[in-house]
């Protein structure tokens, strides 16, 4: 079926183009627009990603290189770095936020049957926030501290497959908490945080939706144990203990009981606290489930190495954002991709391999088969890795 086709076109057939055009039309993104229409201007994004352009200059050099092949792979009229910046100064980000959360709930559905680094059922997530450095010369309207600009993407990612469920970009001053209150908590889903989320009457609220927590406790919390469990020998457990809070305010915000686990991590050699709002789960999946937090640290310094999310094309506010949706939606596509071929290649390898072969005529899925290629790519040791 793909014969004779590039392998940049096999991509985008992976794409609900429907949802696309909805989304495009929900903010009249094409209005009054002649030839770059939001598809060109996609494309050229898509392909900047793929291939680690450096400027629009660099976009530009390198498709009029492939000038005969681009309209064979969805582009309408000439590819022009003028054009394309002011595309991306004035068309809507929020088209290519709203297709990247289509592809988002595609990729969901695709990965909802992985499997979790702990034994459990129900739905585990992530919530971090990673700081994207910008230069206050060039982005002016980014101020951040001490002379330095940049904003921030706050995502909580479904582990079930690294998929980030939810994202907002802000500007670096906004406290990751304040986010928590746009969340829509999904009941018997469990939410891992680190301590910069710790905020009592935000947590009741997780409680109140029937979701969980996990988190770390701060040293400087007064607490009085209401009940001490035994706890397994070997296990690393060394207490689990049901407490109230003593400070007032505490009370007031978290008027109900929690639960606190001291554990020793082998692998590290350090001794953990955790709280939960849930009484009854194994206290060593509890300390398991914080252990998989590290899968957002991973996603985000992943996003950094492997796509084009520290150097923009563009100073406006609208391009940045822009261009970090669109970021995502190239990693949510490949998942998809890898998925619906059943493929074992990780997504750092399928991104080197597509990098070099948009323009190719060849299957994509002979293309981005592991066997084929082994000898082809020798994978770096320090890249980093996910859905390997």
């Amino acid at each position: 079926m793909n014969t004779g086709r590039l392998v940049f076109s096999q991509l985008m057939d992976f794409l609900p183009m429907q949802d696309f055009h909805r989304c495009v039309a929900r903010y009249r993104g094409n209005h009054k627009v002649k030839s770059f229409l939001c598809y060109s201007q996609f494309l050229c994004m898509v392909f900047a990603q793929l291939t680690h352009r450096e400027s629009l200059r660099d976009i530009e050099a390198s498709l009029r290189a492939v000038a005969g092949k681009l309209y064979h792979t969805g582009f309408r009229g000439q590819v022009s770095r003028n054009t394309l910046a002011h595309a991306n100064q004035i068309r809507d980000w929020r088209i290519y936020r709203d297709f990247a959360h289509r592809l988002i709930e595609e990729a969901r559905s695709l990965y909802a049957d992985e499997a979790l680094a702990v034994d459990l059922d129900a739905t585990a997530y992530a919530l971090d926030a990673s700081t994207i450095e910008l230069c206050l010369t060039l982005f002016p309207w980014a101020t951040f501290k001490q002379g330095h600009g940049g904003i921030k993407l706050h995502t909580l990612l479904d582990l079930r497959g690294n998929i980030p469920t939810w994202c907002v970009i802000t500007d670096a001053l906004t406290h990751e908490i304040r986010l928590m209150d746009q969340l829509v908590y999904e009941a018997g889903a469990y939410y891992i945080l680190d301590r910069g989320y710790i905020d009592f009457a935000r947590l009741f609220r997780i409680d109140r939706s029937g979701a969980f927590f996990v988190t770390r406790i701060k040293t400087n919390t007064a607490y009085r144990v209401v009940e001490s469990r035994p706890v397994p020998v070997g296990s690393g457990v060394l207490e689990d203990q049901l407490i109230v809070f003593t400070s007032r305010p505490k009370c007031r915000r978290y008027p109900d009981q929690l639960r606190r686990i001291r554990y020793h991590d082998a692998e590290t050699d350090r001794e953990l606290v955790f709280l939960t709002n849930h009484l009854d789960l194994d206290a060593t999946i509890i300390a398991g489930l914080y252990r998989s937090r590290w899968q957002i640290e991973l996603f985000f310094r992943w996003i950094k190495q492997n796509l084009r999310i520290k150097v923009f094309y563009g100073t406006s506010k609208n391009a940045v954002k822009t261009q970090i949706w669109i970021a995502i939606s190239v990693y949510v596509l490949v998942a998809i991709i890898k998925k619906r071929l059943g493929l074992t290649t990780s997504l750092s390898t399928m991104l080197q391999i597509l990098s070099v072969t948009l323009f190719e005529k060849k299957p994509i899925n002979q293309l981005l088969t592991t066997s084929l290629n082994t000898d082809l790519l020798v994978e770096n040791p320090n890249q980093l890795k996910l859905f390997s």
